[in-house]
């Protein structure tokens, strides 16, 4: 038990950092891509990636009723959320898409509260508190444009935190049936009846600008990087561990697209960013150490499908 929530835990961080750099690359990708283009190519590559490991390894074990309700899972995480995220981040900026969508946890947390019937706990409550703060620390709102003419940008932004949370607790339930692999290959087919037609839309209207080998290479970063690898991290993280716990490992994200935006761009890093980073470090300690106590003074929980 303890080497998977290790494990769980490693999966989680992995995937929010992966996304902290995110943000910067969309903004850039989306001045010649339109936002659901994007996101079908995205998803198109995510699949496409996922699909080959499922071919090479075992192929699809999930019978239709399980193949159904994951496709109808990725139509609110891919199809809705990642859209919304990436409208808002054309609409507002790339600041404050990091700020807005850090308000998914709290979501995460609470959804897992309602539906999933997960404790809310003093030790997970103390580590959300201590974690959110951080990431005011770090990100600075001050720093943002919260209204004005990124104001509806902003609210698209909000939409996109609050149904990535309902998806993330959505994905844990689904994930005690369908193995993490081909239930990430299934969600990301769920996003496609949405993203597609609206993609489709855009680039008749519009079309798409200069595409040089910066916006390629942004493309394949997004599509392999952040979705069939970060999304697959994402969900086995969630089929191992509670989402209130997964949803504190959220809070990574814009630490290292801090960190990343001083090594890659020379962006300074004032003392807000090492209060922040420190106040987050501690929020998961506290997590992870009263989810450490927990498992030792109670049953285990029942395991999950076992697939890679």
């Amino acid at each position: 038990m303890m080497s998977q929530k290790t494990f769980g835990l490693l999966a989680g961080l992995a995937a929010a950092s992966i996304w902290g750099g995110m943000y910067v690359v969309s903004k850039i990708v989306l001045d010649i891509i339109p936002p659901f283009a994007l996101v079908s190519l995205r998803l198109i590559l995510g699949a496409a990636c996922l699909f080959v490991i499922l071919v090479v390894q075992k192929g699809l074990r999930a019978s239709a009723a399980q193949r159904t309700t994951a496709v109808l899972v990725g139509l609110v995480g891919y199809g809705i959320s990642l859209g919304l995220q990436f409208v808002g981040t054309r609409m507002s900026t790339a600041a404050n898409a990091s700020l807005v969508t850090s308000a998914s946890p709290v979501f995460i947390f609470l959804f897992g509260a309602w539906i999933l019937r997960e404790n809310i706990t003093l030790a997970r409550s103390a580590a959300l508190a201590l974690a959110t703060i951080g990431v005011i620390a770090v990100v600075d709102p001050r720093a943002a444009n919260l209204g004005g003419q990124v104001f509806w940008g902003n609210l698209v932004l909000l939409g996109a935190a609050i149904t990535w949370g309902l998806y993330s607790v959505l994905i844990k339930r689904v994930s005690t049936v369908v193995g993490t692999l081909e239930l990430s290959f299934l969600a990301f087919l769920g996003g496609l009846p949405v993203s597609l037609p609206l993609g489709s839309l855009e680039l008749s209207r519009q079309g798409v600008g200069v595409i040089n080998l910066a916006v390629v290479l942004g493309v394949l970063y997004l599509g392999i990087v952040s979705t069939a690898l970060a999304l697959y991290l994402w969900n086995k993280s969630l089929a191992l561990l509670d989402a209130g716990l997964v949803s504190l490992l959220f809070f990574a994200q814009p630490v290292v697209g801090g960190g990343l935006g001083a090594t890659l761009l020379h962006e300074s890093l004032g003392p807000g960013y090492w209060l922040g980073a420190a106040l987050i470090a501690a929020g998961l300690w506290v997590a992870a150490r009263s989810e450490g106590m927990m498992g030792a003074n109670r049953r285990a929980a029942p395991q999950t499908v076992d697939e890679v």
